[in-house]
């Protein structure tokens, strides 16, 4: 579930709303459903009191480890200790709420210079159920066929990977993932046990749904937490533009469902596009909710289901409320203060390459130094053509090489 094409469906979900017309500026009153309760569309909660965070956790510093513990995670290529943490962080709107990680440190002490670096890794998560979340995957045993995880281990380095989607699964939701990636590095490294230092060497990396994850990270590093020593950003076949996809995921077609479910972890993070939702909406909500990724890419395949069936509203991308989370969403419109690898397939079907081209133009017009790396291939050849020149990238943060400057694209 986890494997690079299960991350087409986030960039949808800016514009699962449909229609770019204009529109009436508010939603008829009568179209609202005040009496559905959004409790009863969240995921199920796993039945593990580990992830109940202790009372009073909200006075907390984000980043504050609420509680730890040693998990397996199977025979792994590189020997390591592995720990799953449950920490304070901050979701889209500003509240406290905890998150999961799962951090592996080698059992080879580190032999290089200065700290041992980290990469926070983050996988595709594209899910809207507890049980999808990379800390219950990591405990399969499976991740030992991760080359994006399995690469930076076997270098020594440690590996962090969050569950970005936050408590309520809310996928495609960028400031709450940036927030968990952020205050899972902040709970890795200061925590003495843990066998990191405060200013260890930190490079954000991910791919697709991942890259959302990261680039949000790049981008809110500066203010949510600039003692980080973050280095370097990662964001590979990243849906920037959401507003390219409509026609190429929404509708009569197999990525519907993936579509979709993004739509649905969206409005669980921002509540008040449920206001929008007629009948048919509400009732795929509560089957959808503890949805998978290939539960969703099924359903499309299976039924098409277009987004215009959520909702009675005309044109709803049109309302003001609708506009404003969109552009909360919107990868691009602030400057990550770290060099930043962005590769992307140049024969793309789900996620336009012209998406990834936009949001290099607007990081380097804000000063970000941007190498952009356009790869023949779509999505999923991608995701493995560029596993090595990450690799690649992330070594050279880690072991001095110059820092790069300015903006450089490379084609083929």
């Amino acid at each position: 579930m986890f494997g690079a094409v299960t991350c087409v469906g986030v960039a949808a979900v800016g514009i699962a709303m449909p229609g770019i017309a204009a529109a009436e500026p508010n939603p008829p009153a009568d179209l609202l459903h005040p009496t559905h309760d959004p409790a009863s569309v969240m995921p199920t909660p796993l039945d593990d009191l580990f992830y109940t965070p202790p009372p009073d956790f909200e006075q907390l510093d984000p980043g504050t480890v609420l509680a730890a513990r040693a998990i397996d995670v199977g025979l792994n290529p590189t020997p390591v200790t592995a720990t799953e943490l449950l920490i304070r962080s901050t979701d889209a709107k500003g509240h406290p709420v905890p998150v999961v990680a799962t951090l592996l440190v080698p059992f080879a002490p580190w032999q290089g210079s200065g700290p041992r670096p980290l990469v926070a890794y983050n996988m595709p998560i594209d899910s809207l159920g507890n049980i999808c979340a990379p800390s219950q995957y990591l405990k399969t045993g499976a991740s030992a066929g991760l080359r994006s995880m399995q690469l930076p281990l076997s270098k020594n380095y440690a590996v962090i990977v969050p569950d970005h989607q936050g408590p309520r699964q809310a996928y495609a939701a960028g400031r709450m993932a940036g927030h968990a990636v952020l205050d899972s590095i902040r709970a890795a490294v200061r925590t003495p046990e843990l066998g990191l230092s405060p200013d260890a060497p930190t490079v954000v990396s991910g791919y697709s749904g991942g890259a959302i994850a990261s680039g949000w990270a790049a981008q809110l590093a500066p203010e949510y937490a600039q003692e980080l020593n973050l280095v370097g950003a990662v964001v590979g076949g990243v849906p920037a533009d959401f507003g390219m996809l409509i026609n190429t995921m929404n509708g009569a077609n197999a990525a519907s469902g993936v579509f979709l479910a993004a739509t649905l972890g969206l409005a669980r993070e921002y509540p008040e596009i449920m206001a929008l939702f007629n009948d048919n909406g509400w009732r795929l909500s509560q089957f959808a909710k503890d949805f998978c990724f290939l539960d969703a890419a099924l359903l499309g395949a299976i039924a098409p289901i277009p987004a215009e069936t959520l909702t009675d509203v005309p044109q709803p991308t049109q309302l003001p409320m609708i506009r404003d989370i969109l552009a909360d969403n919107r990868l691009g419109a602030a400057a990550p203060r770290v060099p930043v690898l962005l590769y992307h397939g140049i024969n793309e079907v789900w996620v336009p390459f012209a998406g990834a081209e936009r949001l290099y133009d607007d990081w380097c017009r804000l000063g970000v130094p941007v190498r952009f790396e356009a790869h023949p291939g779509e999505h999923v050849i991608v995701a493995e053509t560029g596993v090595s020149v990450a690799d690649s990238w992330i070594d050279a943060r880690f072991t001095g090489a110059p820092a790069p400057v300015g903006c450089t694209k490379v084609v083929g």
